[in-house]
Parts: C-alpha cells; sequence; structure tokens
C-alpha cells in the first residue's frame, strides 16, 4: 500500500492544499505532512527512504532474533521515525522508537508525549546522562525527559530519552519504562538509509504499535 499523509504532530486527519508538500490539519493548521504505511513492508520503507530524501533513518542494532520494524514515517527531509518491537527476557513486548528530527517538527513530541517540541530547556537541567549510545560512529548522549503532564491516560508507560546528533534532536520513546535499562547492553544506532540491497535482511511486520 502507498503511503498515507498525515499530520506530524496528532492523528486528525490531514487535507491536501493542492501541493505534495503542504497539507492542513484542523487542529495545527498548515503542516508538512508525515508519510506512514498502514503497515510496515519492504517496499514501503524503500518509499520512505525515498520520502526521507537523504535523511538518517536509525533502527536499533543488532536486532535479534525475533524482532522486526512495526512501523516507520518521514517528514520531507525534515524528520523520520522507526520503531522496532520484539521480546525480551526481563520486560516481554518491548516497543523501542526513534526518532530524528529538525527543531519545530513535533514529530519526538507527538510519540513521547510531551507537552513541548523542543526538549532542550528540560536537558540543560536535567544531570547526568541516562544513555550513552553509539550513533554512526560516535557516542551520542540521551538525557531522560517527562512524558506526559499526567492528564492522559498510557503517557506514563513508557520511557522517552533525547540527545542529539548530526545536528538534529534525537528521541528514545521505549515501551514499556523499564525497558530502558535494555539499551545498555550493546546496542547502537544505524542509520539503515544507506544500506542498500542489504534491507531486505530487514525483518518487516506486525501491527503498528503507536
Amino acid at each position: 500500500m502507498p503511503l498515507a499523509a498525515g499530520c506530524p504532530r496528532c492523528p486528525t486527519p490531514v487535507a491536501p492544499l493542492g501541493r505534495d508538500d503542504l497539507y492542513t490539519c484542523p487542529d495545527h493548521g498548515t503542516v508538512a505532512p508525515l508519510w506512514r504505511p498502514e503497515e510496515a513492508t519492504y517496499d514501503d520503507f524503500v518509499a520512505h527512504l525515498e520520502r526521507g530524501d537523504g535523511l538518517p533513518t536509525y533502527v536499533p542494532w543488532p536486532l535479534g532474533p525475533g524482532w522486526r520494524v512495526t512501523d516507520f514515517g518521514a517528514v520531507a527531509s525534515r524528520a523520520a521515525y522507526t520503531c522496532v518491537s520484539g521480546t525480551s527476557e526481563l520486560d516481554g513486548p518491548v516497543d523501542v522508537l526513534v526518532v530524528t528530527e529538525e527543531t519545530g517538527v513535533g514529530l519526538g513530541a507527538r510519540w513521547a508525549g510531551t507537552a513541548y517540541d523542543d526538549p532542550g530547556h528540560e536537558i540543560a537541567s536535567a544531570g547526568q546522562p541516562v544513555l550513552k549510545l553509539p550513533v554512526e560512529g560516535q557516542t551520542v548522549r540521551l538525557w531522560s525527559v517527562t512524558s506526559g503532564d499526567g492528564s492522559t491516560n498510557g503517557e506514563w508507560d513508557r520511557s522517552v530519552a533525547v540527545g542529539e546528533a548530526g545536528g538534529r534532536w534525537l528521541w528514545l520513546v521505549i515501551r514499556p519504562a523499564s525497558a530502558l535499562l535494555m539499551l545498555r547492553d550493546d546496542w547502537r544506532l544505524r542509520d539503515v538509509s544507506r544500506l542498500g540491497p542489504a534491507l531486505v535482511e530487514l525483518p518487516f511486520g506486525g501491527p503498528r504499535p503507536w
């Protein structure tokens, strides 16, 4: 199925404005659309990479047995995300969602459930980083930020860590919250936008977790 346009900030349906790169959201006005598949497949992932126009698409690596890519999307060349799902011995079913975005897009905040798009002010007062992950040859520090404002059920079920990689915000959203500790065990982030034919080795499928 082709990628479908949506709002990067919320799940509200959007309407085209006569241009492929601009849509209107009833809640957020004119937006650059989030292009997202109904179901994660190899063919749609190739289309996603084309939409990203060279933007990094990070996937937690290595993917262990039974882990698969369950969701992804791109906002032109401004933001991209992937979600991988699997199980861990301690946490059971786990979803790990990774967002890279320029300031002001709002995609990371949507999945994280934060009340703001730019997490810089919270990071500035967060103390020590909660994670240090290898990302394409560099070590990226990520700080824990607050998810939700306490008024919406379900937003306390996740851990959110944010840092900066390649001049863009890098968000990790992990469910359940306890699975954050799993990422300290030899995980890294790999930019699969340059993977070429090796993409066929990535497992896809399963219901979208978000």
